[in-house]
């Protein structure tokens, strides 16, 4: 029954309600002292209520009409209340409130019309003019309240209908937005499974050559035997973490050939260079081990965000590329400058935009071990940071 709405709304509901007092309550107070008052003190207060609580609001609105004709009061400014009620009633009441609202405006306008007819002190009724006469003005005044009331109904239910449609497309421009991030992580979880394939077919293709190989060469041949084992060991063990890393992706045929890793990232900023991309490479720190399926995610991150500031940064601007080699990792940095046009940027929930550069990123970094963050900053530039593990000792490399 009680609606939750803004303190402004209320504010303002309270203020018109109390202008409405101020200018009715007088004329009232000279008609009928006691009854007078008490009708605009209801009607104003149904007007104050009427989007806290529509369905007060019209209860309000016909005590006080009940109370008017039992006194045989004239029409006041303060009936106008009924009008903002009938509006409430269809724009913001409950499914019972809104039809109930519609039952009041037809119902009270033939009620008002008799009223106003018959009943009330300044009454149309004419002796002289006759039945017919009164029924002609009882029928055009019924008309008109009921055109009256109706329209401010009317106004309210097209109101309503205006505000939920608007509610609607935002709410279906939020799914669209969720359910095309959630397609671009799962392209992004298929992309990674075919660039992972090979990894894990390489390091398989190699278990089953070095056992062959320890097989044959057998008791004749220890120091052979030895190391084709060490080689079945650290593959293996390789391969395994690969594999933990591809449980959650979807088994797809994938193209054969070779998976880029970091060794190939001069390339890259050479063919970025080509394409009109200003880069400044830095590197610091001492190479460390990557894993296969790591030193891949590295090399598919700079991929993405080099081509995110060619597509998204100023031209003219220098892309800052930093490679810093840590004991824990590799931190990989990538900052340009945000073209005025606009550029990727970061929701302030933490949500990426419905892209598949900023969340195929974060998916490769997570599936790899690490993190990755990127968004704009107050200094107008884009970043991209990734920290990604180093292997550990004995596991094969990129």
């Amino acid at each position: 029954m009680i609606r939750s709405i803004s303190r402004a709304q209320l504010i303002y509901d309270i203020v018109v309600a109390s202008l409405l007092l101020l200018v009715s309550i007088w004329s009232a107070a000279a008609e009928s002292p006691l009854a007078g008052p008490v009708v605009v003190l209801l009607m104003c207060g149904a007007l104050a209520v009427r989007r806290l609580s529509p369905a007060i609001a019209l209860a309000g609105v016909w005590g006080a009409a009940l109370l008017q004709m039992i006194t045989l009061l004239p029409a006041t400014v303060a009936d106008v209340a009924v009008l903002g009620v009938a509006y409430a009633t269809a724009a913001y009441g409950g499914r019972t409130v809104r039809w109930l609202g519609l039952a009041s405006a037809v119902g009270g306008g033939v009620i008002a019309a008799l009223y106003l007819t018959l009943a009330s002190r300044d009454s149309y009724f004419n002796p002289v003019g006759g039945v017919s006469h009164t029924l002609v003005t009882l029928f055009a005044l019924s008309i008109g309240m009921i055109t009256l009331f109706g329209l401010s109904w009317t106004l309210g239910l097209l109101a309503r209908t205006v505000r939920q449609s608007r509610e609607t497309r935002v709410q279906a421009a939020v799914a669209a937005q969720r359910a095309a991030y959630e397609s671009a992580i799962e392209q992004e979880r298929t992309s990674i499974a075919r660039d992972m394939h090979d990894v894990v077919a390489h390091s398989l293709a190699v278990v089953i050559a070095q056992a062959d190989g320890a097989r044959y060469a057998g008791a004749g041949s220890p120091q052979v035997q030895s190391d084709a084992l060490a080689t079945i060991s650290s593959t293996a063990r390789s391969a395994l973490i690969e594999v933990r890393l591809l449980l959650t992706q979807l088994r797809q045929e994938v193209p054969d050939g070779p998976q880029p890793s970091l060794d190939d990232l001069p390339a890259l900023v050479a063919g970025m260079r080509r394409a009109g991309l200003h880069i400044a490479e830095s590197t610091s720190g001492t190479p460390v081990p990557l894993l296969q399926g790591t030193g891949m995610a590295a090399y598919r991150i700079l991929q993405e965000a080099l081509t995110n500031a060619l597509r998204h940064g100023e031209p003219t601007e220098t892309v800052d590329l930093d490679v810093l080699w840590e004991s824990e990792g590799v931190h990989l940095r990538v900052r340009n400058v945000v073209r005025r046009e606009g550029a990727p940027t970061v929701a302030a929930d933490g949500t990426p935009p419905a892209g598949h550069g900023v969340p195929g990123m974060r998916e490769r970094a997570a599936l790899a071990g690490g993190s990755l963050s990127a968004g704009g900053m107050m200094s107008g530039m884009y970043e991209v940071n990734a920290v990604l593990p180093i292997a550990p000792a004995g596991k094969a490399v990129s």
